[in-house]
C-alpha cells in the first residue's frame, strides 16, 4: 500500500503503475534485528526505486510500531537502494553489499 502512496508523499513524483510488490521482512536474531528487502516492479519506461524505498520505510515504521511497547530505543538505519533495473538511466547496482 505504502509504494502506492509515493506520489502524493513525495514531492514532484508521480503515479506509476505498479505491477508487482514483495516485501521481504528477515529475522536476524543473532544481531537483535530485522532486515528488510523491497522489490516493486512495474511495465512502464520508468524506475520505481522511490516507490522501494517508501515502501521499505514504511514497513519498518510499522514494526516500530508494533514493537515501541518493548523497546523505544528501535533505530531504523542504513536503508538504500541495492540495486534498479530500466528507466532512462538503465541498471544500476550497488557494489557493496554488506550492512553495518
Amino acid at each position: 500500500m505504502a509504494c502506492k502512496k509515493t506520489a502524493e508523499l513525495i514531492p514532484l513524483c508521480h503515479p506509476i503503475l505498479i505491477t508487482h510488490v514483495e516485501i521481504e521482512l528477515i529475522p536476524e536474531i543473532e544481531n537483535n534485528r530485522i532486515r528488510c528487502e523491497s522489490e516493486i516492479k512495474t511495465i512502464g519506461q520508468t524506475g520505481v526505486e522511490m516507490e522501494a524505498l517508501v515502501a521499505t520505510q514504511i514497513a519498518l515504521l510499522t514494526i516500530y510500531d508494533m514493537c515501541k511497547g518493548i523497546d523505544r530505543g528501535m533505530v531504523i538505519q542504513s536503508v538504500r537502494l541495492l540495486e534498479k533495473m530500466g528507466g532512462k538511466s538503465g541498471h544500476w547496482s550497488r557494489k557493496e553489499i554488506s550492512l553495518p
